[in-house]
């Protein structure tokens, strides 16, 4: 058992019966009353993010959990498959797994999270950000808009679609936020 002294970003703890990791912490301690730590904690199953208050010295329940490296190799039926880096081992998980499914290419490597304890995969982290290629979108013509913002449907290779300004023409490389789902910029080769 540990304390909240031992909070930090990144932290997977059991809270409420569900597990969760530590995306931000603030300990306070006012002139009056007694020191509490300010929290925001992540879902790892549902992904929802939830803030909790924590007083000072309050027993939390640390979960050890391992990131490791996999690479991406195909979707059946049964899952997205998956190989580790190291010892070649495969694995297969379903798509609740993963955060932005539509964003996997095949070969792309990404980080599974695991339970150190029963061996059990918890999440699956794409990288940060994608360079995918635009398959189809619609021409944007000259003095189409009067604002500098206007954003047209691009389609990715993957089949996902992706919200990107007009001058984006098929067949360019797009860079891709994967934790938003937003387009960054154009990524010239």
């Amino acid at each position: 058992m540990a304390t909240t002294a031992d909070i930090k970003n990144g932290l997977c703890i059991e809270f409420n019966g569900d597990l969760y990791t530590v995306v931000q912490f603030q300990h306070v301690k006012p002139g009056k009353g007694a020191a509490f730590v300010r929290t925001k904690l992540k879902n790892i199953t549902s992904g929802r993010v939830i803030e909790n208050t924590f007083n000072s010295g309050v027993k939390i329940n640390p979960i050890r959990v391992e990131r490791r490296p996999y690479q991406y190799l195909y979707k059946d039926d049964v899952g997205f498959n998956l190989m580790h880096a190291e010892t070649f081992e495969q694995i297969t998980l379903e798509e609740h797994f993963i955060d932005r499914p539509e964003f996997m290419k095949e070969g792309m490597n990404v980080e599974v999270l695991f339970h150190s304890v029963n061996e059990t995969p918890l999440t699956c982290d794409l990288p940060p950000f994608v360079v995918m290629e635009v398959t189809y979108s619609e021409p944007g013509l000259k003095g189409d808009t009067a604002s500098s913002n206007a954003l047209k449907p691009a389609t990715i290779e993957t089949g996902a679609t992706v919200m990107v300004p007009l001058f984006v023409n098929t067949g360019e490389k797009i860079k891709i936020d994967t934790r938003t789902g937003d387009y960054v910029e154009r990524v010239k080769e």
